[in-house]
């Protein structure tokens, strides 16, 4: 146990996490234009919430692959936010009289 939270809480965050993470593949298999907000949101917190599940239930590969599955869905949101500001800025076209 790395983390001390009650057995029961840690299954809870797990199963939220896991719902999570498969409501957002279910949304990408389903939608044809997914947002990438909510894709990548979903992913992150099921992840985060797994890895909480896992520090009370220790299991070291399903902590390696949360902790790369919420690096990967962090790099997905900032992508989408990156994306997204240069989207809101005007082009350099558009300020040409």
């Amino acid at each position: 146990m790395i983390l001390d939270l009650p057995q029961w809480l840690s299954n809870i965050l797990g199963f939220v996490g896991t719902v999570c993470c498969v409501i957002a593949y279910a949304y990408v298999t389903y939608e044809n234009n997914p947002n990438r907000y909510l894709q990548h949101g979903l992913n992150f917190v099921g992840a985060v919430l797994l890895l909480i599940s896992l520090m009370v239930n220790v299991n070291l590969p399903s902590i390696a692959m949360e902790g790369l599955w919420a690096v990967i869905a962090g790099w997905g949101l900032l992508k989408a936010l990156r994306s997204r500001r240069s989207a809101d800025r005007p082009s350099d076209e558009a300020r040409l009289p």
